[in-house]
């Protein structure tokens, strides 16, 4: 199953020899992504939304014999990943997610395939990826302009420039990720949708939409928040909660954005769609149609869980961004009602457990930066150390982790955990307008 290569512990166990009295009848299924609230006594459980390191579970898989281990689990991860194939037949396989999403055609995690291979590689491709970028954010903030001044959409620059964000993140999606990072607090809005726009294709490249429908999702990502810019500024600016009246007019931002884009000349129907739809859920309690899961599209699916992740991750006026880990967990805990569980699987898969661009602490204490995620070793990225054990400013260079890698004290360089920027006084962005990544290619590793 695709979510197996999330995770790399775990997979070579240390055998214990099986007791004499023990009659355990194990049937073979297959291994299942499971939120801890669906995890009951006699599964087992092979690997977890977090490195094992992290917890104090003595052995990478175990069967859950007793309340305590389940209790254990649930107090330390927010989803695990479940061995079926040694799973006792007394044992009912869980639903995933909350509920059975009930759909003509149910879309099994199986049915989406394997991933592409990337097409090139980050350090090759980020330099392209930047113009991209940079070409992209000026079609956004441009069209923006003219829409709060009363003009209209160039459909034919804004597809052009999604064709060029596809291409771009089909040679290396961790370099379009990790420029999604760099986060312009005055220009949210703008860098909201191309963020949205990027997620939307990482994700459906992951589940291998064609390039015409990568086209086609990324514009809907683009466009799903320009109703917005018809929101009085007052409102949409607004740096404390809003009340109930300026939340029901920020509501119909959804309406406004599709009329707009029903307007405009040569703009995908897909897109409209999108912008009417993308607070819809599949419990039907969305807005502004409360539809339900069967009238909801699947590019609305997929960029109402890009919209999300990037809002919840962002630093927006009175409220901090979460992060990565934090995101993923409130997604979970959505999908079935809110969210397609399928498409949560693999969104969570498409990014990978450490994202580039974000920044992690090594379990030596060292502070990293993650530019690259392996396919297939997802927990090893490649990395450029920052801090060094004392927090200290280092030499930056590019460790990759799957090399398994040591520090100087022999031991080998592994993550520990996610860490905001802000905690340690630290900025992304800088490192980026310095030069960081183009002077860690050129040294030697």
């Amino acid at each position: 199953m695709a979510l197996e290569s999330l995770w790399p512990f775990g997979r070579k166990k240390k055998k214990i020899p099986k007791k004499v009295e023990d009659t355990t009848d194990y049937s073979s299924l297959a291994k299942i992504f499971v939120p801890v609230d669906q995890l009951t006594i006699g599964m087992y459980v092979t690997e977890l939304d977090r490195p094992w390191v992290e917890t104090s579970f003595l052995f990478q898989g175990f069967e859950i014999k007793t309340e305590k281990e389940l209790r254990a689990i649930k107090d330390v991860c927010n989803h695990v990943y479940v061995d079926t194939t040694k799973r006792k037949k007394s044992v009912q396989t869980p639903v995933t997610f909350k509920r059975v999403v009930a759909t003509q055609n149910p879309l099994e995690i199986s049915n989406y395939g394997t991933p592409p291979k990337k097409l090139g590689k980050f350090e090759k491709e980020f330099i392209h990826a930047e113009k991209t970028y940079e070409n992209a954010e000026a079609v956004v903030s441009n069209f923006m302009r003219s829409v709060e001044n009363g003009g209209g959409i160039d459909s034919v620059m804004a597809k052009n420039a999604v064709a060029e964000c596809v291409q771009s993140v089909l040679y290396s999606p961790d370099a379009m990720l990790w420029l999604s990072q760099l986060r312009n607090k005055d220009e949210y809005t703008a860098q909201h949708s191309l963020n949205v726009s990027i997620l939307s294709i990482v994700l459906g490249r992951h589940i291998n939409l064609s390039v015409a429908d990568l086209n086609k999702v990324g514009l809907c990502g683009m466009m799903h928040d320009v109703g917005k810019l018809l929101i009085p500024p007052e409102i949409l600016h607004k740096s404390t909660p809003l009340d109930e009246e300026e939340a029901r007019t920020m509501k119909t931002h959804t309406r406004l954005g599709y009329n707009l884009l029903k307007s405009s000349d040569n703009m995908s129907a897909s897109a409209a769609t999108v912008a009417l739809t993308h607070h819809e859920q599949l419990d039907g309690r969305g807005y502004p149609r409360r539809m339900q899961e069967s009238g909801i599209s699947h590019f609305t699916k997929i960029v109402s869980i890009a919209n999300t992740y990037d809002g919840l991750t962002s630093d927006k006026g009175y409220k901090k961004g979460k992060t990565h880990l934090e995101a993923t967990h409130i997604l979970t805990n959505l999908a079935g009602t809110h969210f397609d569980p399928v498409l949560v699987v693999k969104f969570i898969e498409s990014i990978g457990v450490y994202p580039p661009g974000s920044l992690v602490e090594m379990t030596n204490g060292c502070v990293a930066m993650v530019i690259e995620v392996h396919e297939n070793v997802k927990l090893r990225p490649k990395i450029i150390i920052i801090l060094d054990e004392e927090k200290k400013p280092v030499s930056e260079r590019i460790i990759d982790l799957a090399s398994m890698t040591k520090d100087k004290n022999g031991n080998i360089y592994t993550i520990k955990n996610i860490i905001k920027a802000r905690d340690w006084d630290l900025d992304v962005s800088q490192y980026y307008r310095e030069g960081l990544l183009q002077k860690s290619f050129s040294m030697p590793r």
